[in-house]
């Protein structure tokens, strides 16, 4: 799957310092395409939803993505986390390797399903 413009547009300042520091200052397309190709694949996605704790909220992780395990997510994000996790504000956090490299909020309505789940224990 090749995956949409938003996720480029996620990744694009992170590929590009990548590209910086091996030497190509300023990059042209192609180099953010191709660039984007190995990064992406080697990128993995960490789904939280915000809610409420004691007097102020947290962020409890419902789920974790390596790889082409991401590819529902990202090719539809609201259809993808409504079907699966019910209504909310969640945020989506994207890592290549074990560096932060972008998060994006989602807010798709509906009941909350996630209520329900366990937290994820990650164990990275």
């Amino acid at each position: 799957m090749t995956p949409p413009n938003w996720i480029f547009n996620l990744y694009k300042e992170y590929i590009t310092k990548s590209l910086r520091h091996v030497g190509v200052d300023q990059p042209n397309e192609e180099d953010l395409q191709q660039e984007f190709a190995k990064v992406f694949k080697d990128s993995s996605a960490k789904l939280l939803v915000q809610e409420p704790w004691m007097s102020t909220v947290r962020f409890k992780t419902l789920a974790f993505y390596r790889g082409e395990e991401m590819n529902k997510l990202v090719k539809n994000p609201m259809d993808f986390i409504r079907e699966n996790f019910g209504g909310g504000k969640f945020k989506v956090n994207f890592y290549h390797g074990t560096t932060f490299v972008a998060t994006h909020n989602f807010k798709p309505q509906g009941p909350a399903k996630w209520k329900e789940m366990p937290e994820l224990e990650l164990d990275l």
